[in-house]
């Protein structure tokens, strides 16, 4: 397994979708229609998106005359691990409430360009002495993209009629309790919403569904269990509140299209794991 690898696939590889162990960031010019774990996105301009490992992407449509994917392996760069020195973990990935890609001015983007020019190069010629300066720019693509994902976080607007306190208090509340409960009128109720109304207005917000929000965050627990621990599956079962390992992984593998023993196989257990 390559632990890093710059190439640009064409759309019609990537139209049959993209499901592997590796972080991905996809670099491209121009409007595009795709999915991410089935929801629906579209953007324009200069874009970059992001992935962690078996998360599925399937193309719909683009514009872009090329399509640069930088992908990575857990094991060549630890995102947890060197949190403290670029905070990306929840900013560009593993963040349920927000879209997973930023779009770029054209400074940012041909300079993150540049970066993965510099990276390929030194990765063709397979000299082991350039691997960690391979390391150090992917380190400072991921530093540039945190930079800016943080400052279009900043300058969002919100829904007039559900403020930033109500968004607040929904993650909040579902980072309290999507573990004892995966109802949606659980939810609903803390707003005092019927369920069809509280559903529209997350919908229109996050772009997803409470209930695939709360199925997202499930998910994602379960993947850093996998990956951040040494607990037995069935331990991790019965801490998601799973009935047995079997239901766990039927639900896991709906969800990320493998199995939870076959995510910790390819993704590995990190350097940080306890």
């Amino acid at each position: 397994m390559n632990a890093i690898i710059i190439n640009k696939p064409s759309i019609e590889v990537l139209s049959e979708g993209v499901n592997a162990p590796y972080y991905f960031i996809f670099i491209f010019q121009g409007e595009a229609s795709f999915s991410i774990d089935f929801t629906e996105y579209k953007c324009s301009g200069r874009n970059l998106i992001f992935l962690t490992p078996y998360q599925v992407i399937k193309w719909k449509e683009t514009t872009a005359k090329e399509i640069t994917a930088l992908q990575f392996h857990g094991d060549f760069y630890c995102i947890e691990y060197h949190k403290k020195e670029v905070a990306c973990n929840g900013i560009l990935f593993n963040n349920i409430y927000q879209q997973p890609f930023i779009s770029v001015n054209k400074e940012v983007f041909e300079e993150i360009n540049s970066i993965c020019e510099k990276m390929k190069n030194l990765i063709d010629l397979q000299n082991h002495y350039d691997i960690s300066i391979v390391r150090t720019y992917l380190q400072l693509i991921l530093a540039l993209s945190s930079k800016e994902k943080q400052q279009l976080q900043q300058s969002e607007t919100l829904d007039e009629h559900f403020s930033f306190e109500n968004i607040t208090n929904f993650q909040n509340i579902l980072e309290e309790h999507y573990l004892q409960t995966r109802e949606v009128g659980f939810y609903a109720e803390k707003f005092g919403l019927s369920i069809n109304t509280f559903s529209k207005k997350i919908k229109k917000h996050f772009g997803k569904s409470p209930s695939k929000l709360i199925q997202e965050r499930i998910v994602l627990e379960a993947k850093k269990l996998l990956h951040l621990t040494y607990k037995p599956i069935k331990e991790i079962a019965m801490e998601l509140h799973f009935e047995d390992e079997f239901y766990f992984s039927r639900y896991f593998k709906k969800e990320t299209g493998v199995s939870p023993k076959k995510f910790r196989e390819d993704v590995g257990i990190s350097i940080v794991a306890k």
